[in-house]
């Protein structure tokens, strides 16, 4: 499961990193100074930051079994969670009146984000519970 895991956490990082590509190439920073989009840049870099935090601790678990490694990852994953769950009902409360670069994501590649983030999130847990 935990390999299982791992290639989850991958293949939502590449749907991440291509939502990232689309707000910088959008002129999401730029639009920090006017206030134009409704993701500050805390946010925008915690998510992802955590997310690969939460990631080095479960490899680390996995290389080395130790169960807290494996909690480690689940805590820091759950902040990340937290943070993108943020971002997504900001992103929903723009609708139609966006007007920042997140206006230009596809909802096809959030809703893939966010399905496999919960995966994700769930392997990890379910993972977690099952050390013995």
């Amino acid at each position: 499961m935990g390999l299982v895991t791992v290639a989850a956490w991958v293949i939502n990082a590449l749907i991440g990193v291509y939502l990232l590509y689309l707000w910088l190439s959008g002129g999401g920073l730029r639009q920090q100074a006017t206030k134009v989009t409704r993701f500050p840049t805390t946010l925008i870099f915690s998510h992802p930051a955590l997310a690969v935090t939460a990631l080095a601790f479960w490899v680390a678990y996995l290389l080395t079994g130790q169960r807290l490694l494996a909690w480690l990852a689940f805590g820091v994953l759950s902040v990340a969670a937290l943070l993108g769950f943020t971002m997504f009902t900001r992103w929903l409360g723009g609708g139609r009146h966006a007007r920042g670069a997140e206006q230009r994501f596809p909802v096809l590649a959030v809703v893939a984000h966010g399905l496999v983030g919960l995966t994700t999130f769930v392997l990890v847990l379910v993972a977690a519970s099952s050390i013995g």
